[in-house]
């Protein structure tokens, strides 16, 4: 493997085109017209870097882009940036979560150029969860930035070339700009106001929360429509894979803006196999989110149910055919241990 040559971008034929704003291949699914499919690894707490491989190497064919989760939850685990560095080296195309939580904006400027210079092309902006729900509820939560102007800085740096003090860049990190939205939260308008926010302070594509709600999504991907949000950003939708009746329960219950119907969880608890059935209600509604008008793509979430993104994402049919790139055997494979 030649090492200084950029094998992020190889084995897809899709172009680099006038318009893209990065080299990377999630960018060119979604303009090129196809329905993507995204998915997050949590990464592992360890500095080995075959942990994060192995659970990489569960999406392969699957998936367009891999997500890397930054403290999910105020919890500490090996940093997104360090991730996204080890997926980018074997050709994954990874997505580098940044959260405001935890620096001030030196330090997100800083990681922004080294992400860039690490050949990653993805960014999702975040506000970040409260320190107070973490392992670490004594540390000093920073929040010197919010998502939207998490956008609008990485959005200067890039389009104006500068640093948000003014100072000149002598090179622009080319990045793909994402954030997310949680379209299950009334009033719903309030929702779509806030997605044209953030459209407006740079956002180019949405990962939203898990979607266990059609009519809901329905409403506001509507709304999105007809305002015309849907024309300058790409919009995936969160979906995901249910453990049993009572992780859904405790979902439901302890993890803000997540709303999962009475009827999915009756569903789960009248199934003989809850895992087998949390699967299926996956794929579809995976199904029927295709068909609803401004959707560009799904975003898998799958704590602890990694393995079984493959099997819902082919039982879906929601890639008609299509198979994402997937990276060539390295010559000492990563050994399984799952």
């Amino acid at each position: 493997m030649n090492k200084n040559k950029n094998i992020a971008n190889l084995g897809d034929p899709l172009p680099v085109l006038p318009g893209h704003v990065s080299q990377g291949r999630f960018e060119r699914v979604l303009r090129a017209g196809h329905f993507a499919v995204t998915t997050e690894i949590a990464p592992p707490d360890s500095s080995d870097p075959n942990e994060v491989l192995i659970r990489a190497q569960l999406f392969d064919g699957y998936v367009d882009a891999i997500n890397a989760t930054d403290g999910s939850g105020a919890n500490c685990h090996m940093s997104s940036l360090a991730v996204c560095a080890i997926l980018t080296r074997f050709g994954y195309s990874p997505i580098i979560q940044m959260s405001c939580r935890d620096r001030n904006r030196i330090a997100i400027q800083g990681d922004v150029l080294g992400a860039a210079a690490l050949g990653v092309c993805n960014v999702l902006s975040l506000t970040g969860d409260d320190v107070s729900v973490g392992d670490h509820p004594s540390a000093k939560p920073v929040f010197d930035l919010d998502s939207v102007s998490l956008l609008n800085t990485i959005k200067i740096m890039r389009d104006e070339s500068r640093f948000l003090s003014g100072r000149p860049l002598d090179c622009s990190p080319n990045l793909f700009l994402g954030s997310t939205i949680n379209p299950f939260v009334p009033p719903v308008q309030n929702r779509v106001d806030q997605l044209a926010k953030k459209i407006k302070a740079g956002a180019q594509y949405i990962q939203s929360q898990y979607c266990f709600d059609l009519d809901l999504l329905k409403s506001f991907m509507k709304r999105a429509v007809d305002e015309g949000l849907t024309k300058n950003c790409f919009m995936l939708i969160g979906v995901g894979i249910l453990a049993s009746a009572r992780s859904a329960r405790w979902l439901r219950d302890n993890v803000p803006g997540v709303h999962i119907p009475d009827a999915v969880i009756n569903r789960l608890e009248g199934a003989k196999d809850q895992k087998a059935e949390a699967r299926n209600i996956c794929a579809e509604i995976m199904q029927k989110i295709k068909e609803i008008e401004g959707v560009s793509g799904i975003h898998i979430m799958a704590y602890k149910q990694e393995k079984h993104v493959a099997d819902v994402v082919k039982q879906s049919g929601v890639l008609e055919g299509r198979k994402p790139w997937t990276p060539q055997r390295i010559e000492n494979e990563v050994k399984e241990k799952i």
